[in-house]
């Protein structure tokens, strides 16, 4: 099947990325009418400054970090009040304005370009003896504020609630489950229990359902599920499509997500980081950036070499933007790699680079990988796997299982989050001054429905 096709996408892309250029134009005309290059340039000044601020902030404390604070709150509000007094701003909004709109153009020119696949599907029978796991407390006690238990039973669902006093075995309980006969498993719960008991339905090759009644949903998210709406998901019962996803492994254990090494899975292995996050966060920061506290560690992905990253995330398949706390979305889960992003601020240069160039500073390495080790002189080293916070021995071993995992999933649902690709301004000219048209990828979900 060719999933190339030539459609209006291909043209359209054409006329946005040439409107990109028209606004870069006029982002050029507003700073040469206003005649004060130097001023308009502060603007960049006062966005670095406040990136240096923000780092002072975050290494140290004491002084440094109330004058940090200070100035990543002063450095933009001066630049704002220069334009002010100046008579600059309408030349400096317009500037911005122009700027904005050509970001927005060029993101939509490079998605209509190459929008992302959708996984494949196809139709499915309803299960006859589907076993549902439930916490009841995840999210805030989700399952009780929509019913899930009622509506699951209803529709022939044996439902297990987990005693969360009791400290309980969401595997063992699954595998249970198999050998009494279920044909389908389910979990209403946090991603963290949704990977040990994915790994059970892969493991015994029985399909898996997601009921978005977690907290943050990622994996719901990813899937194109409705994360408002966590009953949504209980119509994969009856009217379902399957579709095989990727299932992350570190060190043997399951992941759905993400596992995080370094500055944050460090900080969340503090007993008072459950009920103070942001006054811990601040009080560990210094030590941690500094290399003073925690382990010290190396990360080798693939041929890659990674030398003492302050935080690094591996992901079940690429986010399709880069950051370190794993901001943005996959656009599919079953591309059988892993997605690797590294980060590391060595002092307030970089820190400044980073606020001015996000995700392509030099700070943040972006990869893809099928096998990541992370290395520590340390016996065991802080992980978080889905969020849970873990102590590992190193080396750690992070691989994926590619389409692994069959996943049933509403045949009728949202969908994904789109986001928009980096804009590689290079290509956004060479598609604008191009003759042709570029063939634009389908962005729909392949189905034998």
């Amino acid at each position: 099947m060719n999933d190339v096709e030539s459609d209006g996408s291909g043209t359209a892309a054409r006329t946005l990325a040439r409107l990109a250029l028209l606004c870069l134009t006029g982002v050029v005309a507003a700073v040469v009418a206003a005649g004060q290059w130097l001023l308009l340039l502060l603007g960049l000044v006062g966005l670095a400054l406040a990136g240096v601020g923000i780092w002072w902030a975050l290494a140290h404390r004491g002084a440094a970090r109330l004058f940090g604070a200070l100035l990543a709150v002063a450095a933009p509000v001066a630049v704002l009040v220069l334009y002010a007094v100046s008579g600059l701003w309408p030349f400096a909004a317009a500037a911005l304005g122009l700027w904005a709109a050509a970001l927005a153009c060029a993101r939509s020119a490079l998605r209509r370009l190459r929008s992302p696949r959708g996984m494949h599907s196809h139709p499915v029978r309803p299960p006859r003896r589907p076993v549902l796991i439930m916490n009841p407390l995840s999210g805030g006690g989700k399952v009780a504020e929509h019913g899930l238990v009622e509506r699951a039973e209803a529709l022939g669902a044996r439902v297990i609630l987990l005693d969360v006093d009791d400290k309980p075995d969401p595997a063992a309980l699954a595998r249970q489950a198999v050998a009494e006969g279920a044909d389908l498993l389910g979990v209403a719960g946090g991603d963290g229990t949704q990977a040990l008991v994915a790994a059970v339905a892969a493991e015994h090759d029985v399909p898996f359902v997601v009921l978005a009644a977690g907290t943050r949903n990622h994996f719901a998210m990813d899937l194109g599920l409705d994360r408002d709406d966590p009953a949504s998901g209980l119509k994969a019962l009856s009217h379902g499509v399957e579709i095989r996803v990727d299932l992350g492994d570190v060190a043997g254990r399951p992941f759905v997500n993400t596992v995080s090494f370094g500055t944050y899975a460090e900080i969340v292995q503090r007993p008072e980081y459950r009920e103070a996050k942001a006054s811990t966060t601040l009080d560990l920061l210094p030590d941690l950036l500094a290399g003073e506290a925690g382990a010290q560690l190396t990360a080798t992905a693939d041929d890659q070499r990674l030398e003492a990253p302050h935080a690094l995330l591996v992901s079940n398949n690429p986010y399709a933007q880069a950051g370190p706390m794993g901001g943005g979305r996959r656009s599919h889960l079953d591309g059988g790699r892993l997605g690797v992003i590294s980060l590391r601020i060595e002092g307030a240069a970089q820190a400044a680079e980073l606020a001015l160039r996000g995700e392509r500073a030099s700070g943040i390495t972006s990869s893809t990988s099928r096998r990541v080790v992370v290395e520590a002189d340390e016996e065991t080293i802080p992980v978080a796997v889905d969020g849970e916070a873990l102590l590992l021995p190193p080396p750690v071993v992070c691989t994926v299982r590619p389409k692994a995992l069959r996943v049933r999933v509403p045949r009728n649902r949202p969908g994904a989050p789109y986001t928009a690709p980096s804009v590689d301004w290079r290509r956004v000219l060479r598609l604008a001054l191009a003759r042709t048209p570029f063939p634009a990828v389908k962005n729909q979900e392949q189905s034998d429905a």
